[in-house]
């Protein structure tokens, strides 16, 4: 493995309160005001981003390429919910996360999580150089 900091156990901690703007009904998911799966999904992207980051070298970076998740309980507006991601997995520069999601009466969500861990600079020049390229078919 080329970046031997990053180890299997390895787990981080992220939390928010839920309010009215992470509501389903503000992001377009849904008509209550729960806490929104895309919300869920990006606090749950997160812990395991930061969790990659601290152990990488500053040119070195990871994006998320797959997440399969559950979102099985509702969180209303003012709870806190909080996420724990673990690494289970390293296949070279592919990590793979098991994350879990609480507020403060339940288990509200369950995701299985794979990163790919990129060069920095590489990874945004390729992606800048779409903006200069169009489809032939279009």
């Amino acid at each position: 493995m080329m970046f031997e900091e990053l180890s299997v156990g390895l787990a981080k901690s992220v939390s928010m309160v839920v309010t009215e703007k992470d509501t389903a009904l503000a992001v377009g998911s849904g008509s209550l005001e729960v806490l929104a799966t895309p919300k869920l999904v990006a606090l749950m992207e997160n812990a395991a981003a930061d969790l990659t980051d601290e152990y990488l070298p500053p040119e070195w970076t990871s994006v998320g390429f797959l997440m399969r998740v559950s979102h099985v309980a509702p969180t209303p507006v003012g709870m806190e919910v909080r996420v724990e991601a673990e690494l289970i997995e390293i296949d070279d520069r592919q990590i793979t996360f098991m994350i879990k999601a609480y507020d403060d009466c339940d288990e509200v969500g369950i995701a299985r999580h794979e990163r790919f861990i990129v060069e920095r600079k590489r990874f945004q020049s390729k992606a800048d150089a779409k903006r200069h390229t169009r489809k032939k078919n279009s």
